[in-house]
């Protein structure tokens, strides 16, 4: 069963930067393959990471849109999964999976629920799972991730990020979501590396 590791918090408090030396961290300590999951459409993790994927799975579900004739007479949505596996950018102990920005005005809602289809059907080929998910807070309510092993909160040194982190620990246990543990990361300041603190079990 793989372990899954979330990160969540405000905008530019600097979660793709810990998602990126954390799996950096757990490849050259022999923990891979890791599985990295870029679920913010504003991307970046492949940049952290040094590994590009050339197609999202936004890609797959705009090119699917107009899509009339599937080769072999397969199901749609068949063909569309099989689609997702040209999404998966492999390393050397790191694979990467971008979940993308759809075109147009549109909701992400059709691309985390493929990204969601695609983690499920490959979570159990890896022994670490590494998301890095969107700022705020409605990833989680829309539950990228099904099952957290751990879910690490990046916050700055401002009342913004505070607050922001104390409504991510609310929402968890208002929605009850599946998170075994839930830790800070304070990023005091930038000159000094982050700080990692257990969250007080009342959060």
């Amino acid at each position: 069963m793989a372990r899954v590791i979330a990160l969540a918090g405000k905008g530019g408090t600097g979660k793709t930067t810990v998602a990126g030396l954390l799996v950096r961290a757990l490849q050259q300590d022999g923990q891979g393959p890791v599985l990295a999951v870029d679920a913010d459409p504003n991307s970046c993790l492949d940049v952290a990471i040094g590994l590009r994927a050339d197609k999202t799975v936004s890609d797959v579900l705009d090119e699917s849109r107009g899509l009339r004739d599937v080769p072999g007479n397969m199901p749609k949505p068949t063909y569309v999964e099989m689609q997702l596996e040209d999404c998966l950018a492999e390393g050397r102990g790191v694979d990467l999976i971008v979940m993308g920005r759809p075109e147009g005005q549109e909701c992400y809602c059709s691309a985390n629920q493929m990204l969601r289809t695609f983690m499920d059907r490959m979570i159990g080929s890896y022994p670490t799972v590494v998301v890095d998910n969107e700022a705020g807070m409605e990833h989680l309510s829309r539950r990228t991730t099904r099952d957290i092993d751990l879910l690490l909160v990046v916050s700055d040194a401002t009342l913004a990020g505070a607050r922001a982190t104390r409504r991510i620990a609310d929402l968890v246990g208002e929605l009850e979501l599946p998170v075994k543990h839930l830790s800070l990361i304070h990023i005091s300041e930038p000159t000094r590396p982050p700080v990692a603190s257990r969250m007080p079990s009342s959060a």
